[in-house]
């Protein structure tokens, strides 16, 4: 088991979790404010490997699904002040067994700190890993699909006082229907808790140690700083990435429409890339990226805007006149596999790309 237990261990882990989030993930100052009030209360974060668990052992999938762009606000009164924690209760109620553990979602500023708070909050372990690898969008998103392991049951909170039981649904698109109508209605977010398994599941599911992963590079980007070196190159040489662009953001055109900021961002480049323009689509993350209109990176492969000291730069952040560094690595390798692809390559988001990995596109696009 390791245990966080610091401040300055929930800083690291929240900038690593924000860069790893690739411009989406949640907001980092409310996962930092939760992480905080963890330390602050006397308790700590206690993370444990899949293996640790006992072979009877069930695991569930605490998150927030809904968009955070600027400018969203709930539509009614708050009458459930933790939706998160009442999905919870709920869940363990349905399924009539204690829940052992948890595991986050995705790696993001605000929803991996949600899955920590919540068992820091019922005294549980969380484990050292994530359904995903980075954030994305959708719920398509999410290895179980990969491996066949049902979502449902589900249990969904809003604050202003839904609470819906999903027993099962049809297919994954109807269910991410389900789940983004509740946020839209909300007008902000709606808690879940979803994917009750077991450890023979959560080992074929689980992307392992992605938790301390996001940790260490946040360390890394402090210790870049108080040695007065690059955080921007400590970044891409700990993510083993690269740096594909620089420059001044020119235009940023987005909307918040059915639960998802949408939107482009145009930055204009400087010093080695002047001359040259950065395009990023994004559907809450950035997505799919061009230089000069030629792919440079596709999904399910990473992309994070940072400012010159290494601090991430979310999408609800982003703003033009922004000077940003763009930092691309690859995707974990279950999302470069056929069905990895069918849920999170350039086609799913309607692209009529075929998948090419970023480090093949960098040799091809950016001399």
């Amino acid at each position: 088991m390791i245990e966080i237990s610091s401040l300055n261990q929930v800083e690291s882990l929240v900038i690593g979790l924000t860069i790893l989030g690739t411009g989406g993930g949640g907001d980092p100052n409310e996962g930092l404010k939760m992480l905080r009030n963890i330390i602050e209360s006397g308790r700590s974060i206690k993370l444990i490997e899949v293996n640790e668990l006992t072979n009877d052992a069930l695991i569930v999938v605490p998150y927030n699904v809904g968009s955070v762009a600027p400018g969203t606000i709930s539509k009614k009164p708050s009458k459930i002040i933790e939706p998160i924690k009442r999905a919870f209760i709920e869940m363990e109620k349905l399924l009539g067994k204690r829940i052992q553990a948890v595991v986050a979602s995705e790696l993001g500023g605000s929803n991996t700190p949600a899955a920590l708070y919540i068992a820091s909050e019922m005294k549980l372990p969380a484990i050292n890993g994530d359904l995903l690898g980075r954030a994305a969008p959708e719920l398509h998103q999410c290895t179980v699909h990969i491996f066949g392991i049902p979502m449902y049951p589900a249990v969904i909170v809003t604050k202003s006082g839904n609470v819906i039981i999903v027993k099962e649904y049809s297919d994954i698109d109807d269910y991410e229907a389900i789940a983004r109508y509740l946020s839209v209605l909300e007008g902000t977010y709606a808690a879940v808790v979803d994917t009750p398994m077991g450890i023979e599941d959560a080992k074929k599911a689980v992307i392992p140690k992605t938790i301390t992963y996001a940790l260490k590079l946040g360390e890394t980007v402090l210790e870049a700083r108080r040695k007065n070196a690059n955080p921007v190159e400590a970044v891409v040489e700990y993510l083993k990435g690269w740096k594909i662009f620089e420059g001044i953001v020119k235009r940023y055109i987005w909307e918040n429409k059915g639960g998802f900021l949408r939107g482009e961002a145009f930055v204009e480049g400087v010093g080695n890339f002047r001359g040259r323009l950065l395009r990023s689509w994004i559907m809450n993350e950035h997505i799919m990226a061009w230089i000069d209109e030629k792919p440079v990176l596709m999904p399910p492969d990473l992309l994070a805007f940072l400012k010159n000291d290494g601090t991430p730069i979310t999408n609800t952040e982003l703003k033009e006149g922004m000077l940003i560094n763009a930092i691309a690595t690859r995707a974990p390798e279950v999302w470069r596999t056929p069905k990895g692809l069918e849920l999170f390559g350039p086609k799913h988001f309607g692209f009529n790309y075929d998948y090419i990995p970023v480090e093949e596109l960098i040799k091809k696009n950016l001399p």
